[in-house]
């Protein structure tokens, strides 16, 4: 199992059974690590620990149940499914309350495996639903830089491109700081209208305002003792940022409508996919804002210039989506794996993932091929080596021809690229700026 993507434990004592669910697993996608007994499994556990632990109940030695409380006496988080024989349902409620993510009754099908799996793996928790996986150099680079930060309370400030896993990386800082117990608290800026916003963050307090019928905390009070993600930092409007700029000097802030000031132990996380130098250029973001949450800066490459990272990617997605379209043990063939790794990924991340649930919908059967990717053309990385063209330009032409063929709409282009309207406008406005006639 590598770093970043959490794998599965099989544990069982029967080698046959071990073999076939070690198969089932790898071929939909999944990392798989295996041990033949419990002892050998909770050694394997010192090492490095997986997503999930799938354990056989009866095995010589220490068996699955008392496994099960060794795990969770050291790692409580951990989901463990165990495997038992059909008429022990007694012995399986009995391991429910001991912690036990799920049971599986022997025998059952690789679906039902699947299934079971697909539901209790932890993986980063990514709203947008992609794993942090790091497989290529560039991305190991950022990672290696993630964990040294985590275990400290240092601010963070995430960029790049959108569809990249900032949050992803957000959540994993979270997860591996000593606030890991505490929730995880995400707040998107750009989502919130500008008259919400202060209350959103802030909280208020009864009669601050028509309809405050009650006192509410914000979301840093809801982040108390552990970490708040402040996702498209750039949208926070200038007159909040002064407030924004006092909770981080101070540790403290007021509610709207309140008096006194509440005291914050509060780890902050910013992200953005603008250049907040920029922004700060341009007036429209405090200067002394930026330097306060730039004190750990973290820039994550696009999805293009970390190649070895899309075939890791695609096959999580594969196996993520797998219960949701309702297909099992799906896999790329050759071509499609070729025409996935040319791809230019404008969209990122988010784009593959859109990519690979829409060909796993139209494949027909098990294999998925280049039709079913439905990949636009222009942006391969064979096309687009046209001597000394830019990336920026590359990008350019993808999104006005995309518009172009969606008959100007801005939603449909903006789905079939995989990212959002907000960004899809911004780039718009920036093109038309420069001279470009948008449809």
């Amino acid at each position: 199992m590598s770093a970043g993507q959490p794998g599965i434990l099989v544990v069982e004592d029967d080698a046959a059974l071990l073999e076939a669910l070690v198969d089932t697993l790898s071929l939909a996608g999944y990392r798989v690590d295996s041990a033949v007994s419990a002892e050998a499994a909770l050694t394997a556990l010192r090492r490095e620990l997986p997503g999930l632990v799938l354990s056989d109940v009866q095995m010589p030695g220490m068996d699955g149940h008392a496994l099960l409380r060794s795990i969770k006496a050291v790692s409580p988080g951990l989901p463990v499914v165990l495997m038992t024989a059909y008429g022990q349902i007694d012995k399986a409620v009995e391991a429910m309350r001991d912690g036990a993510s799920d049971y599986l009754p022997k025998p059952f099908e690789p679906d039902r495996l699947l299934a079971v799996v697909a539901r209790h793996l932890r993986f980063s928790q990514d709203a947008a639903a992609s794993a942090l996986i790091a497989e290529d150099p560039a991305s190991k680079a950022v990672l290696d830089l993630a964990r040294r930060v985590a275990a400290t309370d240092a601010t963070v400030l995430l960029t790049g491109e959108s569809g990249v896993g900032k949050e992803v990386y957000a959540r994993f800082l979270h997860q591996h700081s000593s606030r890991a117990k505490g929730p995880f608290v995400a707040v998107n800026c750009a989502a919130i209208p500008e008259n919400l916003l202060e209350a959103t963050l802030f909280g208020y307090e009864k009669g601050a305002f028509t309809g405050a019928a009650s006192s509410q905390p914000g979301k840093f009070e809801q982040a108390q003792g552990s970490t708040i993600l402040l996702d498209e930092v750039t949208e926070v409007p200038l007159h909040l940022q002064a407030k924004l700029l006092r909770v981080l000097q101070e540790r403290e802030a007021e509610r709207v409508g309140g008096r006194s000031p509440i005291h914050l132990d509060v780890r902050v996380i910013a992200a953005s996919n603008r250049d907040l130098g920029e922004a700060v250029r341009q007036g429209r973001f405090r200067d002394d804002l930026y330097y306060r949450l730039n004190v750990f800066p973290l820039e994550i490459p696009p999805l293009r210039n970390r190649p070895k990272d899309i075939l890791p990617l695609a096959r999580h997605f594969l196996a993520r989506f797998a219960s949701s379209v309702g297909k099992y043990e799906m896999r790329f063939n050759a071509a499609a794996e070729a025409e996935l790794t040319r791809y230019d990924w404008p969209g990122n991340i988010r784009e593959l993932g859109n990519v690979v649930q829409r060909a796993m919908i139209l494949a027909l059967g098990v294999e998925i091929a280049p039709e079913h990717l439905m990949l636009p053309r222009a942006p391969a990385k064979a096309e687009v080596g046209v001597e000394g063209k830019a990336i920026k330009d590359v990008e350019r032409d993808m999104i006005l021809q995309t518009l172009e063929r969606c008959g100007g709409s801005r939603k449909q282009a903006a789905e079939e690229l995989g990212i959002s309207e907000r960004t899809l406008r911004y780039k718009l406005q920036r093109y038309r700026a420069e001279g470009d006639e948008i449809v």
